[in-house]
């Protein structure tokens, strides 16, 4: 069976246990013996997906795999959500993240750039549109891209800055008591 063929089938399998639990399936990958699941809240959900529902989509996907037997000899399941910072590998990942800033990196360089940053402003099934802020010589430019193009890309998380030891957010002080 063909990689693209397995992972059709394991996808096939999957989905529906993602559905269950009110999950998307974001992803799914086989690399060497690995097969890696992700799966994810629906979009704009306001939080992520629990470490309790990720360990019981693991129990049910598993126990699934094992009665289809759609992988041949051993393989070690990875069931994930995509986290902060997410791969973006297909056009419905792109989509999905549209208004966030994502980093690209290109298969060749082109205007003397390989790595661009910027707010993904659209995408279909043949491209995607960004507005950069790196390189900063090109901060504001809008860039249409071809996933051929694309090497690899990510959402960028905004980092807030750690506090200074000690200086953590202070408590406020009691209020004073008259007639104590």
């Amino acid at each position: 069976m063909t990689e693209s063929a397995l992972v059709s089938t394991v996808t096939r399998l999957v989905a529906p246990i993602a559905a269950d639990l009110r999950l998307d399936l974001y992803d799914v990958e086989m690399h060497g013996g690995v097969l890696r699941v992700t799966l994810d809240t629906p979009a704009g959900s306001a939080g992520g997906v629990s470490l309790d529902t990720l360990s019981l989509a693991s129990r049910l996907i598993g126990k699934e795999l094992d009665a289809a037997d759609p992988l041949p000899g051993r393989y070690t399941l990875e069931v994930s959500s995509p986290g902060l910072e997410r791969a973006l590998r297909t056009p419905a990942h792109y989509r999905r993240e549209i208004g966030k800033t994502v980093a690209i990196r290109l298969r060749d360089v082109v205007n003397d750039q390989r790595r661009l940053q910027g707010d993904l402003l659209a995408a279909d099934d043949a491209t995607v549109t960004v507005r950069l802020t790196e390189p900063a010589a090109a901060a504001g430019e809008e860039r249409t891209l071809s996933y051929d193009h694309i090497d690899r890309a990510r959402t960028v998380f905004a980092w807030g800055p750690a506090p200074k030891p000690g200086k953590g957010p202070k408590a406020p002080k009691p209020a004073a008591v008259k007639g104590a």
